[in-house]
């Protein structure tokens, strides 16, 4: 079932007959669009009557089977190999998709930001006008997901929940040996605790391209990966963020433990920081702005007399960036819960994920992954929100 893509014809408006992209299947706004995945660029126009793909041979007859497109043709019906050897790879096959586009009466595009600019100059000297959509409106239209794509998003949390649950198994049975963890009697690494996150995902089905583990000092660096061996007593923050290799769609989940004892300062901001994300959550609702749920979280931390860029914009430590984004075929999209964060509609799959930063504690971060509904929001995790393993 497609989304409602009457705001994408609102954008086009007059001004333009369809909405094009060439890309491959990578590109979150040609899946989005083409329902089609291919390694090599393809190319989809979206026009208010259908969705047209333009791709190889190659690819023809998975993508009249797989594609979510009106129509497919095929290069070689425009003589691809004829002009590409006649005006070059670029030019050539510009002149292609002109009359690709020109079948389907369109002679004025809207185009991603992203789109290659060879094919951009080839079609403007083929007499079409090709502007970039500044406004951004196939990712706008995106951040409100189908009853489909939420599914996708549910089911890849689960996912992601049996690989948080392998990493702190192997937390909760390591060893504590001159302050360090240890397994089979070597140190337990992040590296190590890594590869059983992407193990346990990859017999599920789902691919990450990095994953955090980072204990300490490197905590404090919230997008730090971690590297080394883990210690006792320290916080070890967790965050996993898989895609499904066959839908596409992201989950995202953070959890923060630690193995042994934590200071009183450590427990402290662990329980600020649940709090955080308490009221973040509580202000989740359709016609809150992403910046009212930010000022939630930051109002907890600011009442403890904790810095947050809100209260200085040049802090280094406490709560150093925004509270949340959009999840879907890309892990960071709209909407923003931040600062600038614009309104929450039904739909949106956002997180929640307050966190404190300094290098002399460490780094907690608590992160939950939510929808927002007709009446407020449903939480998509389930996992349990606990310090100590």
């Amino acid at each position: 079932m497609r989304s409602d893509r009457s705001p994408l014809d609102d954008a086009l408006g007059d001004d333009h007959d369809g909405y094009l992209v060439d890309a491959d299947g990578t590109d979150s706004t040609q899946r989005y669009l083409s329902g089609f995945d291919a390694p090599d660029p393809f190319v989809t126009c979206y026009t208010p009557d259908g969705v047209h793909l333009l791709v190889s041979g190659l690819e023809y007859g998975r993508a009249t089977k797989d594609a979510d497109a009106d129509t497919v043709a095929r290069l070689s019906a425009y003589d691809y190999r004829d002009r590409v050897a006649d005006a070059g790879r670029v030019r050539g096959r510009a002149r292609v998709i002109a009359d690709f586009l020109a079948d389907r009466d369109v002679s004025a595009v809207a185009v991603p930001a992203r789109f290659p600019l060879g094919t951009a100059d080839g079609l403007r000297e083929e007499g079409l006008v090709v502007d970039v959509d500044h406004d951004d409106a196939v990712t706008r239209l995106r951040a409100v997901k189908t009853d489909t794509e939420i599914e996708h998003i549910r089911r890849a949390q689960r996912a992601n929940e049996r690989a948080m649950s392998a990493a702190e198994s192997l937390l909760e049975l390591a060893t504590v040996e001159d302050g360090l963890l240890h397994r089979d009697g070597e140190p337990l690494t992040s590296e190590a605790v890594r590869r059983e996150i992407e193990l346990t995902l990859l017999q599920d089905g789902y691919a990450l391209d990095e994953t955090i583990v980072a204990c300490g000092a490197d905590a404090a660096d919230p997008h730090d990966r971690g590297s080394g061996p883990l210690r006792a007593g320290e916080p070890i923050v967790i965050d996993i963020f898989p895609r499904d290799k066959e839908t596409r769609y992201h989950a995202d989940m953070t959890r923060t433990f630690v193995k042994g004892t934590p200071s009183p300062k450590l427990r402290e901001w662990f329980e600020l920081t649940d709090a955080a994300r308490q009221a973040a959550l509580d202000a989740v609702e359709p016609g809150v702005t992403g910046e009212d749920v930010h000022a939630a979280a930051c109002d907890v931390y600011e009442e403890a007399g904790l810095p947050t860029l809100r209260s200085d914009p040049g802090a280094e430590t406490g709560f150093i960036h925004s509270t949340g984004h959009g999840v879907g075929l890309d892990v960071h999209e709209l909407p923003r819960i931040a600062p600038d964060g614009g309104e929450l509609d039904p739909g949106n799959v956002i997180t929640v994920e307050p966190g404190l930063y300094d290098p002399d504690v460490g780094g907690v971060r608590i992160e939950d992954l939510v929808v927002v509904t007709e009446d407020g929001y449903e939480n998509l995790t389930a996992y349990p929100v606990e310090l100590v393993v």
